[in-house]
């Protein structure tokens, strides 16, 4: 076989094995679970108990995004993307990382302008009524 028609057969295997590697993970992630859950409802005699341990999976899917925290790790990302292009890749590199870094800024007063939590809507939601 040529040399050179391996590196490109190896980039196009790579686009499908790594999809293929992701849903062969994330199914057996989730088989534990399902096989715990099952062994769970076998020994509850309540249906209602089996009900609210279903809810409880459900509620931590369903938990709200901190854009603060995503805005935090971008900004840095940002900075690290950003020194690499200052110290060695050039200035492509820097506009990347100012671009990367303001991302981050957009999405962390994202955060502060959307409240996400129960608790944070709550309190937002009594000082709009305090007024």
């Amino acid at each position: 076989m040529d040399q050179n028609i391996i590196i490109p057969l190896f980039g196009m295997a790579t686009g499908i094995i790594i999809p293929l590697a992701v849903f062969i993970w994330k199914y057996h992630e989730g088989k534990g679970q399902r096989e715990t859950m099952l062994e769970i409802a076998k020994h509850l005699d309540d249906p209602a108990k089996v009900e609210e341990l279903l809810h409880i999976f459900e509620e931590r899917k369903k938990e709200p995004i901190d854009y603060r925290r995503g805005g935090v790790i971008t900004i840095f990302v940002g900075l690290g993307i950003y020194a690499l292009g200052n110290f060695s890749m050039g200035s492509f590199f820097e506009g990347i990382g100012l671009l990367v870094l303001l991302i981050g800024v957009g999405t962390m007063i994202a955060g502060y302008l959307y409240p996400n939590t129960g608790k944070e809507l709550t309190n937002a939601v009594e000082e709009f009524e305090k007024k």
